[in-house]
């Protein structure tokens, strides 16, 4: 058995008894933090704490399993789900949402580099630029009024359903001179191509644009408590010239990183919950791991369609749930 393969369930466990422990100082923990939105609803009060985390449970393993076959780091599909559909206040979905993807690109990394998908000369000036991104929009997240939220979320999500229609994602992309910056910063590199069965190498050019993107990006990460990985894959492999395969495990890299940042300052702010966080982790890691079974068996065209409709009534739930006309 593989080490990471007998990490996992173990460390599932460990956050089965911390929630187990905990769970009877749910609701001072609630209370403890509810001065952040004195708004904060109290539909849960009739019901047993255990209730709300079950259903948790269950939408983060249903979310686990289609962002693993749609290839997203899950927190988009988290946020605007849990965020329109349950009475659990915006700040402390993000928060949760936060951890959720954080969790994936941690347990991700270390094979990504082992097979060289993931470069860490590319991760960490785009990583630095994320976090600095994420820092000051998580920040401002938890000042701004939540119906602005939500309506930026929807029109957020939206958009994105746009881009996953339009986008198409070269899986080897030519580069023909690498910029003055990428060379000074040495990106470049070899990987091995399992498919082709042969090393290609690739290089970079418009890095000076791809960063500020990468701030963009970092930014609506903080504000919305989105990973935004499938923000990264489009910049990494769209606008850098980075080949599909290295882009997409560069990119849980820098969600290790802009994640970290974010959850630090909604962790300070007291806008995390282990009633909503560790039910989230739990079901998001057991709904991956269910999700590649079923990508053995699902046509990718089918998973295309799913997520694309879920994320397209999700957002515009969100949309209409901050201008108060869906509530």
């Amino acid at each position: 058995m593989r080490v990471e393969n007998f990490f996992k369930p173990l460390f599932a466990l460990g956050l089965l008894a911390i929630w187990h422990g905990w769970g009877d100082s749910v609701p001072e923990g609630l209370a403890a933090v509810s001065h952040l939105r004195p708004e904060t609803p109290s539909r849960a009060e009739p019901y047993p704490w255990w209730i709300w985390a079950l259903v948790l449970f269950g939408f983060s393993f249903v979310v686990g399993i289609l962002s693993l076959l749609g290839g997203m780091g899950g927190g988009t599909l988290f946020v605007s789900v849990v965020g329109s559909f349950l009475f659990f206040h915006l700040d402390f979905v993000r928060g949760a949402s936060l951890l959720v993807a954080l969790t994936g690109a941690l347990s991700a990394g270390p094979g990504l580099l082992r097979y060289g998908m993931g470069n860490l000369r590319l991760s960490l000036p785009a990583g630095l630029m994320t976090s600095t991104g994420a820092i000051i929009g998580a920040l401002l997240g938890l000042r701004v009024p939540t119906a602005v939220v939500q309506v930026a979320l929807g029109l957020t999500i939206l958009g994105v359903v746009i881009l996953l229609l339009k986008a198409k994602r070269t899986d080897y992309p030519e580069v023909q001179k690498a910029d003055e910056l990428s060379r000074v910063l040495g990106i470049a590199g070899v990987y091995l191509d399992r498919a082709l069965g042969r090393e290609v190498p690739w290089q970079i050019h418009r890095t000076s644009l791809g960063l500020v993107m990468f701030g963009v990006i970092g930014f609506m990460a903080g504000l919305f408590g989105i990973g935004a990985g499938w923000a990264n894959v489009l910049v990494l492999n769209l606008v850098m010239g980075v080949p599909l395969k290295v882009a997409v495990g560069t990119s849980k890299l820098i969600v290790c990183l802009t994640n970290t940042a974010a959850a630090w300052v909604y962790l300070h702010s007291g806008a995390l919950l282990l009633i909503l966080a560790v039910p989230s982790v739990l079901g998001m890691m057991l709904g991956s791991w269910a999700g590649v079974g079923i990508l053995l068996r699902l046509a990718p065209i089918r998973l295309k369609v799913v997520v694309i409709a879920l994320l397209l009534f999700a957002g515009a739930r969100s949309l209409l749930k901050g201008l108060g006309v869906w509530s």
